[in-house]
């Protein structure tokens, strides 16, 4: 099991809508599913401010979330993703 973390401030309501409806059959493609996520994290440590929107995200191993981040029959869905705010996205493990 790997983890990845993703940290995302929206600032486009409606792509982040359009990316919502189509997020969870991208992530179960590759065997992903969102552990915990919180729409209002709260940073413990550090001066960058806390982001929008924190959630987990499993993955069965890495190459199943390198497959997710790139793989071109996606595209149109993470660019949903992009368009939505600033996003940040770490590999855990």
């Amino acid at each position: 099991m790997i983890y990845a973390f993703v940290q995302l401030t929206i600032t486009d309501q409606d792509s982040f809508a359009a990316y919502a409806e189509q997020a969870g059959a991208a992530l179960a493609k590759y065997g992903a599913k969102p552990e915990a996520m919180s729409a209002s994290p709260t940073r413990l440590e550090g001066d960058a401010p806390a982001p929008g929107r924190a959630v987990l995200l499993s993955f069965p191993d890495r190459q199943a979330a390198m497959g997710w981040i790139n793989d071109p029959e996606l595209e149109a869905i993470h660019s949903l993703r992009r368009a939505s705010g600033p996003c940040e996205i770490t590999l855990i493990g």
